[in-house]
């Protein structure tokens, strides 16, 4: 029997990811900051699944509370096999003239959590010679589309680079790189996606049993879709300037400037 922690595990890709990982047999952690959601899919899994499905409740953008986590993977008493980094928001605003706090809220959880939770569960990892790490990145990592781009960049390079720094010792980290995926993150950050055409969308199911399957056969970084598989080819072979043109529209006309009504 082995163990899975996944943080965001709530909703979307997370809520996804413990479904199938439960269905065949493995014991989860489950992480994400609402309490009464987490002991509700909790309860259907162990339920369903009969396994066990132990909670812990932490906002990673708190320190205080991302400590409990690491302090979690990091008990060799109750080993985790599989950590998957999945917790995330998006920032609706242009940087200058934004809310910092917002965007240093977004850095804590796409950035220094997943370093944290990765740093703290390696060891015992490779102290049993096994296990693996899935940090759940995004294509918008092959992109200039502002700091949540730029904070997803961070995590597709920091997994490739663990990932070849321990070949040969049983443990993996993998990359997940989705693109629009019909979940609540658009939503929740009050982003309007109802422009987008229906060929963009990824069903969650499918994006996770595709990323699984990419981990199992020990890829670096998973891009489910074959129109992001296509984007990705794109941007690596598209001069950099490019790229930068068509990541977003930019220009002083489009930002919301400190002396500007809001």
């Amino acid at each position: 029997m082995t163990t899975a922690l996944i943080t965001g595990a709530t909703a979307g890709i997370g809520a996804e990811f413990a479904r199938q990982i439960a269905a065949r047999g493995d014991d989860l952690v489950l992480v994400a900051r609402d309490e009464a959601r987490l002991h509700a899919v909790a309860d259907e899994l162990s339920a369903r699944h009969r396994v066990r499905c132990e909670v812990l409740v932490a906002d990673l953008a708190d320190r205080a509370a991302l400590r409990t986590v690491e302090e979690r993977l990091a008990d060799t008493a109750r080993p985790v096999d599989l950590l998957v980094n999945n917790a995330g928001f998006g920032v609706n605003q242009h940087f200058v003239g934004g809310d910092v706090e917002a965007e240093q809220a977004m850095l804590d959880v796409l950035v220094t959590a997943v370093m944290r939770l990765t740093h703290a569960a390696l060891p015992g990892m490779l102290g049993r010679g096994t296990g693996g790490v899935i940090n759940v990145s995004s294509v918008a990592s092959f992109i200039a589309g502002g700091t949540y781009s730029a904070a997803k960049s961070w995590c597709t390079v920091f997994s490739e680079s663990l990932d070849r720094s321990l070949d040969g010792t049983g443990v993996t980290v993998m990359a997940l790189c989705p693109g629009f995926t019909h979940t609540e993150f658009h939503e929740r950050g009050g982003m309007d996606v109802s422009h987008l055409p229906d060929w963009m969308w990824l069903d969650a199911p499918d994006l996770v049993r595709s990323a699984l399957a990419d981990f199992r056969r020990g890829k670096t970084v998973s891009v489910p879709g074959a129109q992001y598989k296509a984007i990705r080819v794109l941007t690596g072979v598209a001069p950099r300037p490019l790229v930068r043109r068509f990541s977003g529209v930019r220009g002083p006309d489009r930002l919301r400037l400190p002396s500007q009504p809001r």
